[in-house]
């Protein structure tokens, strides 16, 4: 039995579930993409799909209404997946599982992927029903939004008419966002050679878990835990106070995600087991104490463990502790003008070994300012080269500079308090959208973004809040029926 059986809007609610069952992670978007090439042909809609797999959906306009100007509807089609280390699941063949409790949907042990299916469901659903009165509507389905928005990139100019577009892929409802942070990618990698580990070593595995994470745009100023931040900050100390040989660290996943999980493995001197056992009771003590608010779920353990023979090498070892502890992470600044807007802030995303004697940690940067978008990633950047490590700079994208003047933006403004009696918030985000890219592309595009509520987004906590479909879905039906003429 569908667990949306009874949840309204049903033609949304029927949409996202079918969503929910294709697997759809960034970069894996061909079944999704067959999917909506399927629906159109379904509904005797036209289409078309570009190179890189981006996809046009046209519905012509309501009989009498062809004279009204033309909207852009806007998903992305992938999704975040997230999951605890003790979860067996594969997000390129497996779907989604949703469940419903009380009033949010959440997925069984995995990132649920409303960010974007709920877009894409109502944008579907939209398109499926006869009963909503509008002109002619565009609905635009980008890939790989989460790991380099590589299909707003690659969008071509002429690709879509429309002048106004809606992205849906806000995730507070109540507020409309006119504005978002651009951001950039900065990655280390740091080249090692072997050492042996000797005889006299006991091997150790460590791990830290149970920490939420999140979106790293939408969560960072919430000062969520950051695994990597955690382990490195305990091999740091470790390092300063016994004979230590760092084996392995492998901590945190997606660029865009704050990283929940990080273990390692290492060795310490058989003479320095009992004191160095002894420092990690108090440091987990210590570390629980600091997580008390932020992260009550922190858990932090530890396990004799085999080892493999070889060690990181000494050099090596003190420039990736050393290195991942000058690293910043977190908020740097907040917006000088816009209330409670973060302005600047990096990620320490993941840092991962690899079979090729190679060190590859991910960051990322976001702002709402270029020229302090530049300055933190230079920061970062200049971290790692003092660790003799290769740096590369990856993904950048513009921000979407707020209009206060826009007309979609009144258009949306009135029809929330039509419809709820009360007024809308209007706020930039820190988290980063498409707009920048489209606007890029097509100047003079005029875009509001609006979505329900969903928190813990890119994190297995990911919920989405059930009433605000609905207030979602409505808005979207009001704004339609108020689009001017051409």
């Amino acid at each position: 039995m569908s667990p949306f059986k009874n949840l309204e809007p049903a033609g949304l609610w029927k949409y996202f579930e079918e969503i929910c069952h294709i697997p759809r992670p960034s970069k894996k978007e061909e079944k999704v993409i067959a999917y909506l090439n399927r629906f159109a042909r379904e509904h005797k809609l036209d289409f078309k799909q570009d190179n890189t797999g981006n996809v046009l959906i046209k519905k012509p306009a309501s009989p009498g209404w062809e004279t009204r100007q033309t909207v852009v509807l806007q998903s992305h089609m992938d999704m975040v997946g997230e999951k605890n280390s003790d979860v067996t699941h594969n997000f390129e063949t497996d779907p989604i599982i949703p469940v419903v409790e009380g009033d949010w949907v959440r997925a069984k042990n995995t990132t649920l992927g409303a960010d974007d299916g709920i877009g894409m469901a109502a944008q579907l659903a939209l398109m499926a029903s006869s009963a909503v009165k509008h002109g002619k509507i565009e609905c635009l389905f980008t890939v790989d939004e989460e790991t380099g928005l590589s299909g707003a990139f690659a969008l071509q100019p002429g690709f879509f008419e429309g002048k106004i577009l809606i992205n849906l892929d806000s995730e507070d409802e109540g507020e409309l966002f006119i504005g978002c942070a651009g951001g950039i990618d900065t990655i280390a990698v740091i080249e090692y050679d072997h050492e042996e580990i000797p005889g006299s070593h006991t091997g150790y595995r460590v791990m830290v878990s149970g920490l939420k994470g999140g979106h790293s745009g939408d969560d960072i100023h919430k000062g969520p835990g950051n695994s990597n931040k955690i382990l490195n900050r305990f091999l740091w100390n470790i390092n300063n106070r016994f004979d230590m040989k760092l084996v392995r660290f492998d901590g945190g996943n997606l660029r865009n995600a704050i990283p929940r999980e990080a273990e390692a493995l290492f060795s310490v001197h058989r003479d320095d087991a009992e004191g160095m056992e002894e420092f990690f009771n108090g440091f987990v003590r210590t570390i629980s104490k600091e997580m008390a608010t932020s992260d009550p779920g922190f858990a932090m353990s530890m396990d004799i463990a085999e080892l493999p023979g070889h060690s990181v090498d000494q050099d090596t070892q003190l420039d990736l502790l050393y290195s991942l502890y000058a690293c910043p992470h977190g908020v740097m600044s907040w917006h000088p003008v816009i209330k409670d807007l973060v302005e600047t802030s990096t990620n320490l995303a993941s840092v991962k070994f690899t079979d090729n004697n190679k060190i590859i940690i991910t960051t990322s940067q976001r702002s709402s300012s270029d020229s302090a978008k530049t300055d933190i990633a230079s920061m970062v950047e200049s971290v790692f080269r003092l660790a003799n490590a290769n740096i590369r700079q990856t993904g950048g994208y513009p921000g979407w500079t707020p209009n206060s003047d826009s007309r979609i933006l009144s258009i949306t403004k009135s029809a929330y308090k039509r419809l709820f009696n009360m007024e809308p918030a209007v706020r930039a985000i820190h988290a980063g959208l498409e707009c920048g890219l489209f606007l890029e592309k097509y100047p003079g595009l005029d875009m509001i973004s609006f979505g329900p509520t969903i928190k813990g987004a890119h994190s297995p906590d990911e919920r989405l809040h059930i009433g605000s479909v609905q207030k979602f879905h409505d808005l979207l039906e009001e704004v339609l029926k108020n689009i001017p003429d051409n």
